[in-house]
């Protein structure tokens, strides 16, 4: 490979690495044609960006970026896919269906500003919650007295109007 190939290689996944967010190095050792077509489709649909790269061209984009990344540096090894993604643990489902089989396997990832090294850490990676699902929380939360309160005045109110019905019905 051209060393300009190689540049423009390296220079796209910067780019890939600024756009996303979150992204998972995968090992996809052993993984057929017709696997890898389907682990690719399954990836396309979770809208997950799914790229195999060469290490060292990954390791030289992991260099020229703004964030450190060397703890990922280890992972680098073998066949490397990654699974570029806008939420944290979608990647991490999707490798979740493959637990039992021996690939694909998550070597690390880089979700929510953290980095995450080993097979080990994907049920901690797909327990995170994405920034809308925390916010759909808090808004819950934030509801639920509200909700209460107007309950209470609701039935409150009932109770009053049934009060002041049987009191204007009393015979005097």
């Amino acid at each position: 490979m051209k060393k300009e190939v190689k540049d423009t290689i390296i220079v796209e996944l910067g780019e890939k690495l600024k756009e996303y967010p979150h992204f998972y190095l995968v090992d996809v050792t052993g993984l057929t044609a017709e696997d890898t077509s389907k682990l690719r489709r399954k990836c396309f649909k979770s809208e997950i960006k799914m790229v195999v790269v060469k290490n060292k061209l990954l390791h030289k984009a992991f260099e020229a970026s703004d964030v450190d990344f060397e703890l990922l540096y280890s992972a680098l090894k073998g066949n490397t896919a990654v699974f570029f993604s806008n939420v944290a643990n979608q990647p991490a489902k999707l490798l979740k269906e493959y637990k039992d089989k021996e690939v694909p396997t998550l070597k690390a990832a880089y979700a929510e500003e953290s980095i995450y090294v080993g097979a080990d850490k994907l049920e901690e990676l797909a327990a995170l919650k994405s920034k809308n699902e925390v916010i759909a929380e808090i808004v819950t939360l934030l509801q639920s007295p509200a909700k209460n309160v107007v309950s209470a005045l609701q039935s409150g109110a009932n109770t009053i109007h049934g009060v002041l019905k049987t009191l204007g019905e009393r015979p005097e």
